[in-house]
Parts: structure tokens; sequence; C-alpha cells
């Protein structure tokens, strides 16, 4: 008996390729929007950033908000608490410190944003040149490198201060040479660990095939640093440079708190600390205020650095 195979269904009609359908495209970022989706996925520097942003935000347009002199002197309110009128309290003279909380983290900020240029500009020259050269040039930049880092910071620092204060000051001013000195003198003393990183990056990238590639076809030295290397070598830069800024606000407070860094009545955050040190017992407040404004902010910058790190690590997976 012959038996007859029936018509078959719709389903097994379908072609067996709609079975294995291809699996859905990945979607491609450009590298900075990659960067991005890494970054982002770092809560604590999300957050951090977030935290930053707000006070920066708070020091540039909070003199449009809180319009209160900062040298406004009223003895009759003197080392009050948080109110509505000081929400911040009012210090031994009864200035507000809200007030002089947003003026000094505008000076703090600058310090230790301008600092962080210098330090990273001298890191990246010295390292970019030390990286390709050889022999003796790069032996005496990484000698001149040991050299600044095995000097003692601070004590430099105060004795640099010390000599050159009253001589900058004679020519751009009070605040401006002040601010001058303390920019120079912090970056040039921050650029070693930038160059080493550099130098290090250099003599490892330098010998990739993209360079070689951009070598055969006759390109220069410097178009090749300024193409092909250095783009590639500005990631651990970036967090060099974030480290940077927080050591420098650090130091620009230890020098103010010391007396060493601007006048007494140009208010910085470690000026305001080393004003509120000998009233900690009645008024809290004003040391309070100054104290949690250095600790947040250089706390957000390392957790920045943080995130920045793992973002612009290739080799991590997030």
């Amino acid at each position: 008996m012959t038996v007859t195979q029936g018509a078959p269904t719709r389903a097994t009609a379908q072609p067996a390729a709609a079975a294995a359908t291809p699996a859905r495209r990945k979607q491609h970022f450009s590298p900075w929007q990659e960067v991005w989706r890494r970054f982002r996925r770092h809560r604590l520097a999300l957050a951090s950033a977030v935290v930053l942003g707000l006070i920066v935000a708070t020091v540039v347009f909070g003199p449009l908000v809180w319009t209160v002199p900062i040298n406004e002197i009223d003895f009759a309110a003197k080392l009050q608490g948080p109110s509505w009128a000081h929400p911040l309290g009012t210090d031994d003279l009864g200035q507000d410190v809200l007030a002089r909380m947003i003026y000094g983290g505008r000076i703090s900020l600058a310090v230790g944003l301008a600092a962080m240029v210098v330090a990273i500009f001298v890191g990246v020259l010295v390292g970019a040149v030390a990286g390709m050269a050889s022999g003796k040039v790069d032996a005496v930049l990484m000698w001149l490198a040991d050299l600044f880092l095995s000097l003692p910071t601070l004590p430099l620092l105060l004795l640099i201060i010390y000599l050159f204060r009253d001589s900058l000051k004679a020519v751009f001013g009070v605040e401006g040479g002040i601010f001058i000195m303390i920019v120079i003198v912090i970056g040039g003393l921050r650029w070693m660990p930038a160059a080493r990183l550099v130098r290090a990056q250099f003599l490892s990238l330098r010998e990739k095939e993209f360079v070689e590639a951009a070598r055969a076809l006759g390109a220069s030295r410097s178009r090749q640093v300024i193409q092909h290397i250095l783009p590639n070598a500005l990631g651990p830069v970036i967090v060099a440079a974030t480290i940077d800024v927080a050591a420098a606000i650090i130091q620009e407070s230890t020098l103010s708190f010391l007396g060493l860094g601007f006048p007494p009545d140009i208010p910085t955050w470690g000026r305001l600390l080393a004003d509120a040190k000998d009233y900690l017992d009645i008024a809290p407040h004003w040391a309070l205020a100054s104290g949690a404004a250095i600790f947040l902010t250089v706390l957000s910058i390392n957790f920045i650095g943080d995130g920045l790190r793992d973002a612009l690590d290739p080799r991590r997976v997030i």
C-alpha cells in the first residue's frame, strides 16, 4: 500500500533561513561616546561629577544670587550660627560665611585648575621629549624628574614663597602676584609624575604598527608625535590631571592655613579654615563650612579620576 505525504503546512513551508535569523547587530559608538558610556556606569564617579558641577556652579553663579558683600562687618552678629539671614553663619567680625565661601571657592578652584595646566603642560613636554629621544637626553630628563621627586614639597614651597612673594606683589599686585606665584610653584613641583607617565606611553606607542606605517610614509617626528602618538597617550594624562587638581587645591589650602598664601583679607577656603581654628569650641560652623568644601571637592575629583581611569582603559570590561 502506497502512503501519500500530505501537503506541507504554512509553518513548515517557511524558509529554513527564517529560523536562523541573524542576531541583531551590535551598536557601535564613537571613541568618546564609548568613554561616556563606560564612565556613567561608574556610579561613584557619576555622582561625584554631579557634586563637583554643583560646587562649580555655586562659586561661579553664587554672587548673582547671594549678593551680600564679603567684607561687610557687623559686630552685633559675630559668631552666629546658621540662620535665614546667614545660611552658614558668621565669623568673628560678623561677616557672612556663605559669601566668603563663594568668593574663596573661585580662588581655590582657579588655583587648582591653573596649577594642573602648568603641571600637565610641563610633564607632557618633558615626557614626550624623553620618550622620543634616546641616550643622554632621556637619561638627563629622567634624572631631573627623579631629583624633583626627591625634594620635600612643602618646605620647598614655603622657601620659594618666602623669597619671591614681595617681588611678585610689586609687579602684579597683591592678589595677582600671589596667584601667579602659587600656581607656578605648585604646578612646577607637580610635573614629574605626568612626565614619567607620558614617557612610558611614548616608549610603548612609538613601536606600534600605526606609528611605523606613518614613519614609512615619510611623516616627520613632530607629525608622528602630534597626530599619532600623543592622542593615544592622552587617557592616562587626563586621569593624572584630575589628581593634580585635587593636590593643588590641598596645597593651596595648606599654604593659606599656614599664613603664606593669599593675604588675610582675601578669603580662600584654606584661609577661612585657618581663621576658624581658634573658635572651634564656640563656632564650629565656621570651620565645618570651609572644611566640608575642601573635602567634598577633593573627594569628588578623586572619584572622577577613578571613573576616567576605568573608562579610558580598553582592557577593562565594564
